[in-house]
């Protein structure tokens, strides 16, 4: 009778999960729908209408995105912008936190109190100062000085995160290996980093999912020849809000590539997450 209360409970809960999945997935599967209709055909009625008529879809839409210079140019910014804002994010927080974890130097605590202090700053707070900053250095309004926020806003919960991983790692393991003669460097590259795999790959995720679709820091740092493809589909539906076969393609471009790189690296997304967030 158990067994029976407790399949009946699993059949139940998947159930769920796929309903709850299906419902997450509508809204990608209409944008996906939309892209593939002309405007004429999205103006007669709404996505679904094509299911029960599947020759109103192609790819035209899709040869007219690659055409729009403005689009392609934001595509390849989104590109240039998360890429090494998530890479130098990820280096740096890796071996701040292999030394915060495992190094003793004066100092340590204190500076990461304030790492965790620097948490509960706003993004909003620095703005305004980091502008006038990045104006100064000739930063403001370039690739390079929204690479700069991200990777600087971004590190505080990075350096937190893998602190924490690193910190659960068995002193025993490290203190054989420097028995070995391992120095720290050959420790923290063939010791620290394999083992501290899934926190680092969940950290990669989570970076770069936050700044490819970040619009706030964009709008105010990067110009129209280096802002990013959230801000250029804004742009254009401001200006062209009727040239719907141009924005729903560039907006399924724009959402499918953080949706791919999430569901194929999810398991280590969850079990850094969870790992590193409670020592």
């Amino acid at each position: 009778m158990n067994a029976v209360r407790r399949g009946l409970g699993n059949a139940l809960v998947q159930a769920f999960l796929v309903v709850t999945g299906l419902v997450w997935l509508t809204p990608l599967a209409g944008l996906f729908v939309s892209s593939l209709r002309s405007a004429e055909d999205t103006a007669k009625g709404g996505w679904w209408t094509a299911l029960a008529s599947p020759g109103q879809l192609s790819f035209d839409n899709y040869s007219a995105l690659l055409k729009n210079a403005g689009i392609t140019r934001a595509f390849w910014n989104t590109v240039l912008i998360s890429v090494p804002a998530t890479l130098l994010v990820v280096v740096i927080a890796a071996l701040a936190g292999y030394a915060f974890a495992w190094l003793d130097f004066p100092g340590r605590e204190p500076l990461f109190l304030l790492v965790v202090a620097l948490l509960v700053v706003p993004v909003q707070i620095g703005l305004l100062p980091v502008a006038k900053l990045f104006g100064a250095l000739g930063l403001f309004g370039t690739i390079p000085g929204v690479v700069l926020f991200h990777v600087a806003y971004g590190l505080p919960f990075a350096v937190f995160l893998l602190r924490n991983y690193f910190a659960e790692m068995p002193k025993e393991m490290l203190e054989a290996a420097r028995m070995d003669g391992g120095g720290e460097w050959r420790i923290f590259v063939q010791l620290v980093l394999p083992v501290g795999r899934p926190a680092i790959a969940s950290l990669a995720i989570f970076q770069f999912l936050w700044v490819w679709n970040d619009m706030l820091v964009a709008l105010l740092f990067a110009d129209s020849s280096s802002q990013p493809l959230t801000v250029e589909l804004q742009s254009q539906i401001r200006q062209f809000g009727s040239n719907i076969d141009v924005l729903a393609p560039g907006a399924f471009l724009s959402l499918i590539v953080p949706v791919v790189v999430f569901f194929a690296f999810q398991r280590h997304f969850v079990q850094g997450v969870m790992a590193g967030s409670v020592k």
